[in-house]
């Protein structure tokens, strides 16, 4: 094995159909969408090359919802470090301090992780319907009528109402990251806290929570990244609407793209999209070095 290892050649031999199949299907489309954005082109016809004009266009075109895109997918971000992280770390604590059933309910929560989300749309779009929707239904039973509403189907509920199960569906995931980071730590750490007397409380604030930030940087990236990229279930719940009320970039991509035809006009918003996840992967891995100092 040390062997291979020292032999470039053999490395190179190893890493090449990786690289070919990386390159294909994602640096290559990666330009191409590049290129294509430089282009007033419906995807069919003939192109037309106008530079910078579609990027230009993206921040100052008003009615097409970019902007308000934007927005909403800065809020889920927010909603996904703030609330969702959170509850991950939470769950992640309490499994890993021996808890009875601890892999029953390790498998529970990771469950909506691993269920199509084409079926998780569907389930929650049954949760909100406003006639027979489990919501409206409780909340006539107990009274509060008032309170019964189109929840994906008006402007003033629709971006909440989407935001609950994109964050609900990956806890479960961010739990297990977390959780498989805490029981990585040594036991003897853990006893000689309690020895020390140390409450569980302040045993995760003083020792877990420190030893697993390297897994706490992944989580946040993934979080960030995740949110700004968000497309399959928005679409399934609400396809962007009503009223550009949910939409968020990758959303208004696909419907410029594919139904309205302008193919140059939305690889604009694709590249933009790439250019943000990358900017702020950046930030995020500068902010977790600047604690660490």
């Amino acid at each position: 094995m040390e062997r291979v290892l020292s032999n470039k050649k053999a490395i190179c031999f190893f890493i090449l159909p990786a690289l070919i199949i990386f390159i294909a299907i994602i640096i290559f489309p990666i330009f191409m969408s590049g290129y294509y954005s430089t282009l007033q082109w419906d995807g069919i016809g003939k192109s037309k090359f106008i530079g910078i004009d579609n990027y230009i266009t993206l921040f100052t075109n008003h009615e097409d919802g970019f902007i308000e895109s934007i927005k909403n997918s800065v809020i889920l971000a927010f909603l996904s470090v703030f609330i969702q992280l959170p509850i991950s770390l939470v769950l992640a604590l309490v499994l890993s301090n021996k808890v009875r059933g601890e892999n029953f309910y390790r498998s529970v929560y990771f469950i909506p992780v691993i269920v199509s989300t084409v079926v998780i749309g569907q389930l929650w779009m049954k949760i909100y319907h406003p006639g027979y929707g489990l919501l409206n239904t409780f909340l006539r039973n107990i009274g509060l009528d008032s309170l019964a509403k189109e929840w994906i189907g008006s402007t003033d509920t629709a971006l909440g109402a989407v935001f609950v199960p994109v964050v609900w569906q990956y806890i479960g995931y961010h739990m297990l990251l977390m959780y498989a980071a805490i029981k990585s730590i040594s036991s003897d750490i853990m006893e000689a806290a309690k020895i020390d007397g140390a409450s569980s409380v302040q045993t995760a604030f003083r020792i877990t929570i420190p030893l697993i930030k390297p897994i706490l940087e992944v989580c946040v990236t993934f979080a960030v990244i995740g949110s700004l990229k968000t497309f399959d279930l928005i679409y399934v719940l609400t396809g962007g609407g009503p009223v550009h009320a949910t939409e968020v970039p990758s959303t208004l991509m696909f419907n410029t793209i594919f139904h309205k035809y302008q193919y140059g006009y939305g690889s604009s918003m694709a590249i933009f999209i790439i250019g943000e996840c990358l900017l702020l992967t950046v930030v995020i891995q500068r902010l977790f070095r600047m604690k660490k100092a």
